[in-house]
């Protein structure tokens, strides 16, 4: 139990998939990256603390919108796991086939002098909770890693969507922080961005896989 809520048996699955999904460099990391290099550490470390808040306010919105419909359905349930894995496999495709998109022209935004901290904030929350993968991710592969069992779901769902925000301004920040210290490496080197999509593809189509050979 943590703060009276139960903690998920499979918790342990749950965090290694959250970094996979969060490591894979995508538009937060890109955006995070971009801003990285226009206007150094800091204004990176704030976007990320936006973006990790505005996931989480998602998270919550979600959690309180399925956890009832999940504990009541054993049908939606498997639908959900069969959602979950298959979503995870789409991501690593999405992510190998769009690995060049976008991605010189996020690299080289930003050119002009820094935005006010409130408004740096501002723009990662925005980014954080309308990222149409967020809120799918936190419908559809989340739930799967519940224990429906012990109650309290939407307590449960609230607890894995605030660990992810934790990893997520964890991992992002450090990204912000590298990208940041080496802003013309970075820049100057697209490909190897375009080489951690694609890995990072690779390894969310595994993890969709086990997800769907361990559904029972």
């Amino acid at each position: 139990m943590l703060l009276g809520v139960p903690i998920p048996s499979k918790i342990g699955e749950y965090v290694l998939v959250a970094l996979a999904i969060i490591v894979a460099p995508g538009p937060s990391v890109l955006f995070t990256i971009a801003r990285a290099i226009a206007w150094g550490r800091k204004v990176a470390v704030l976007t990320v603390l936006g973006n990790a808040s505005g996931f989480f306010a998602m998270s919550l919105l979600v959690a309180i919108g399925i956890g009832p419909i999940i504990q009541a359905s054993d049908l939606i349930y498997a639908a959900v796991q069969w959602g979950g894995g298959l979503y995870l496999i789409y991501l690593g495709i999405d992510a190998i086939r769009k690995r060049n998109q976008h991605t010189s022209q996020v690299l080289e935004e930003g050119t002009v002098g820094a935005p006010s901290t409130a408004r740096i904030i501002r723009d990662g929350f925005v980014v954080g909770i309308l990222n149409p993968k967020g809120i799918v991710f936190n419908a559809a592969v989340t739930p799967q890693f519940i224990n429906r069992g012990d109650g309290r779901v939407i307590a449960q769902l609230i607890l894995l969507g605030a660990i992810f925000a934790l990893l997520a301004f964890v991992c992002d920040g450090t990204w912000g922080i590298l990208a940041g210290t080496a802003r013309n490496w970075l820049a100057t080197n697209i490909k190897r961005i375009v080489l951690l999509r694609s890995i990072g593809g690779v390894v969310m189509m595994i993890l969709g896989l086990l997800v769907l050979i361990q559904i029972q």
